[in-house]
C-alpha cells in the first residue's frame, strides 16, 4: 500500500501549526532547523516543497510584538517615567525574545493553513 492511498484524520491547522507539526498527519515536527522546513514528513510523506510561508509570518509577528511592546512602553512611561536607558534595557530584550518565540509557531500556522486550504501560487488566466 502506498502512502498516497492512506487516509489521515483531519488535523486542526491551529493545533498542527502552532505545535509546528505536520499539517497532514500531525505526528512529526516540520522543522529541520530554526525556521528551515524539512523536505517531507517522515511519517506520512507529505512534500513540504510547495508550502511556502514567505514573509507573512514575519509581518504578523512584527505587528503583534509592536502592539504589545509599544502598549507596555507607553503604560510604563506615563505611570513611572523611567529614564531612557531603563526603557532600552527593558524593551529591546523583550522585543527580541517575543519575536523569536513567536516566529516558529506563526510560520507553522501559515504552512498548516496553506496545506488545509490548498493555497497555490497565483496564475494569470489566459485570454
Amino acid at each position: 500500500m502506498s502512502i498516497d492511498n492512506v487516509k489521515y484524520n483531519p488535523v486542526s491547522p491551529f493545533r498542527a501549526g502552532l505545535g509546528c507539526l505536520c499539517p497532514r498527519c500531525g505526528q512529526t515536527r516540520i522543522y529541520s532547523g530554526f525556521l528551515q522546513l524539512k523536505n517531507h514528513c517522515p511519517e506520512c510523506g507529505l512534500d513540504y516543497g510547495p508550502l511556502d510561508a514567505a514573509d507573512g509570518p514575519a509581518f504578523f509577528v512584527m505587528t503583534i510584538v509592536s502592539f504589545i511592546v509599544i502598549g507596555l512602553v507607553l503604560w510604563v512611561e506615563f505611570s513611572y517615567g523611567p529614564p531612557l536607558w531603563l526603557h532600552m534595557l527593558m524593551w529591546i530584550p523583550l522585543t527580541v525574545v517575543l519575536s523569536v518565540a513567536l516566529l516558529r509557531p506563526v510560520k507553522g500556522l501559515f504552512v498548516a493553513l496553506q496545506y488545509t486550504h490548498q493555497a497555490e501560487e497565483g496564475r494569470l488566466k489566459d485570454g
